[in-house]
């Protein structure tokens, strides 16, 4: 006998394809849950805030009871000035505001930064509303 018999192959890959059929809705997606910039929860009482300027300068200040003026610091040092300005306590967020026009690579080597040095509570701030 010379010939390939395909008929069990062809068995084969249409049970597969039935399975596959069968089990393909039952598989759950992951879920993304994406943050709302129109519900904005309370901010907190005392928050240190790193600003980005246009010029990609860093200037960092603490927003709370008493509001500072933005000090400006060097990216090296930004670590250990939020560490010395959260005086231990790790629940004091810290806040990236950057202009429109910066490059994101810039933001994002700034929260890499200060996630690298432990600090738990980093976000961006976002202007509510309009574009």
């Amino acid at each position: 006998m010379n010939e390939i018999n395909m008929v069990p192959f062809i068995d084969v890959m249409l049970v597969l394809l039935i399975i596959f059929m069968v089990t393909a809705p039952l598989i759950t997606t992951g879920v993304v849950d994406l943050p709302s910039v129109a519900r904005a929860a309370q901010r907190a009482p005392q928050v240190l805030e790193v600003v980005v300027g246009p010029d990609e300068k860093l200037r960092l200040r603490s927003v709370g009871e008493k509001t500072e003026e933005p000090a400006p610091v060097q990216l090296g040092q930004l670590a250990a000035r939020v560490r010395q300005a959260q005086a231990g306590n790790d629940e004091v967020p810290v806040v990236i505001s950057a202009d429109r026009n910066v490059r994101y690579e810039s933001v994002v080597r700034v929260m890499d930064t200060l996630q690298r040095a432990g600090v738990k509570r980093v976000g961006l701030s976002v202007k509510q509303g309009g574009s």
